[in-house]
């Protein structure tokens, strides 16, 4: 539905109160009088179908919009989207640290925790905490677990989003196939004691991608981001709908094999990966060889941010494989903005992208090109998660049953 102009597509009486809600969300119809010229409904008819949204509390009146009719009169009552009625929870999970929220409908981070979660020590512990943290961010920002709509967790693995389980993850020892959605849904019941909630499951840089676009660049059709710390990978979200690929392989990027890796073991077994000489990873191990104390990309951001010199020019290094590759990336999607995100992303390893990248890729494909760097930060997963939860659950489709779950 999103995106289109006009009438809903639906036709007539067989426009429903999902596609009426749909309208109101997008802002391409906001009164009663515009709902009927969207839709070609009737008053009587459109009346009925948002008195079902107002009683299951997803609608609101707001203050006078403009005049509906041609002939003058009283302004029009305009309607909103309700975005006080229920609560998400998003999750977003790294090597060996994470970080938890609890979000409005809107996306305002409403509470907020961060702390240790080693992904290796496998998804029962890892997934079981989540559910802990989760009641305690409720009680941190005074909503009830009853208010929870929904849950969306970020990993730093593909993920297939029709069954939410990640594929053959690099870095996430014993997830492989595992049933991520049925153990965060009951770890979230065990510690609040109420009804399991929908979960869904994405890539990290397909949802940092998802936030960043949507909250920033909400005009830029092709939008693609980079995220650099214990891995490489890459999302991408075209004509705002995340582009994940068959089986949710798109952006894997990291595994792409660059002639300077050749005796580099990767994480995945594999020699010549991008991510076995250009990632966070691959930084800290020549940092650790050097003398220098490092042992994953968030130890390199620390050191980046203390201006080391030796960080420092790794990073650029860095920076030019990665930009290497990315100009075969932006020849192929032609985005308006390529996005750099992660452990790594300042000045030092963007300077070697920016290098690398306007030399190799055509000089068309990058004529429009805006090359820049995180505005949600270390947030992007988390906004990202839960924008996924909310367009996710109120999709026409998915209105229409959970209205009729409700009785109404």
């Amino acid at each position: 539905m999103t995106g289109r102009t006009g009438r809903t597509g639906r036709g007539g009486a067989q426009a429903s109160a999902g596609d009426l809600l749909e309208l109101v969300r997008s802002g391409r119809a906001t009164t009663r009088g515009a709902l009927q010229q969207a839709t070609g409904l009737s008053r009587a008819t459109v009346g009925q179908r948002l008195d079902r949204l107002f009683r299951a509390g997803w609608l609101r009146e707001g203050a006078g919009g403009p005049v509906d009719s041609p002939l003058g009169g009283r302004p029009s009552i305009t309607l909103e989207f309700d975005d006080e009625h229920a609560v998400v929870l998003a999750a977003d999970l790294e090597t060996r640290h994470a970080r938890a929220a609890v979000l409005s409908l809107s996306g305002e981070i409403l509470a907020e925790h961060s702390g240790t979660l080693v992904i290796e020590d496998g998804p029962e512990p890892v997934l079981g905490e989540l559910g802990r943290w989760f009641a305690e961010l409720l009680e941190k920002a005074g909503r009830r677990a009853a208010e929870v709509c929904g849950i969306g967790l970020a990993v730093p693995g593909p993920v297939d989003s029709e069954t939410g389980r990640v594929v053959q993850p690099p870095i996430m020892p014993g997830w492989d196939g595992y049933d991520i959605r049925g153990r965060l849904a009951r770890a979230f019941t065990e510690h609040t004691g109420t009804a399991e909630v929908p979960v869904l499951v994405d890539n990290d840089a397909n949802l940092m991608a998802y936030g960043e676009q949507r909250t920033a660049y909400p005009d830029c059709s092709a939008f693609a981001l980079v995220k650099v710390s214990t891995g490489i990978g890459a999302g991408v979200v075209v004509d705002g709908s995340i582009y994940r690929g068959t089986d949710g392989g798109a952006g894997d990027i990291g595994h792409i094999r660059v002639p300077e890796g050749a005796q580099a073991q990767c994480r995945c077994g594999a020699y010549g990966c991008l991510a076995a000489v250009a990632s966070g990873g691959a930084v800290a191990r020549r940092l650790a060889e050097s003398g220098v104390p490092a042992a994953s990309g968030s130890d390199v951001r620390d050191l980046l941010a203390a201006g080391d010199p030796g960080a420092s020019a790794l990073a650029r290094e860095a920076g030019r494989h990665v930009g290497e590759v990315l100009a075969t990336v932006v020849t192929l999607l032609n985005p308006g903005v390529l996005m750099i995100a992660g452990d790594l992303a300042g000045t030092p390893f963007l300077t070697g992208v920016r290098e690398l990248l306007y030399q190799r890729a055509l000089p068309r494909s990058t004529a429009h090109l805006d090359v820049v760097t995180s505005r949600l930060g270390e947030r992007a997963g988390l906004v990202g998660a839960g924008a996924l939860v909310v367009e996710h659950l109120y999709t026409p489709e998915r209105v229409e049953e959970r209205l009729r779950a409700l009785g109404v």
